[in-house]
């Protein structure tokens, strides 16, 4: 499927798969919602200083590692 038929979501909908308020851990990145609800490093929808349920396209810059690491998540949808 490529990323123009993944379902939309506003960022109000994001926000709520933060592993909190719904079971589901979402972030997103570069207009790409992505599910990491199976990752240990995502448990509790936190991962060191970043929060679930937002966009990390900023936050990315001073990770240690690449965006490469979306790759081993399902894409859920586009954030609008």
């Amino acid at each position: 499927m490529s990323d123009e038929n993944l379902t939309v979501y506003t960022k109000s909908q994001l926000a709520l798969r933060n592993g909190q308020d719904k079971p589901e851990i979402w972030v997103g990145y570069k207009g790409i919602i992505y599910d990491v609800s199976e990752s240990r490093l995502w448990k509790k929808g936190m991962h060191y200083e970043h929060w679930a349920g937002q966009d990390l396209t900023e936050e990315l810059v001073d990770a240690p590692h690449t965006a490469t690491v979306f790759e081993r998540f399902k894409k859920i949808g586009r954030i609008t």
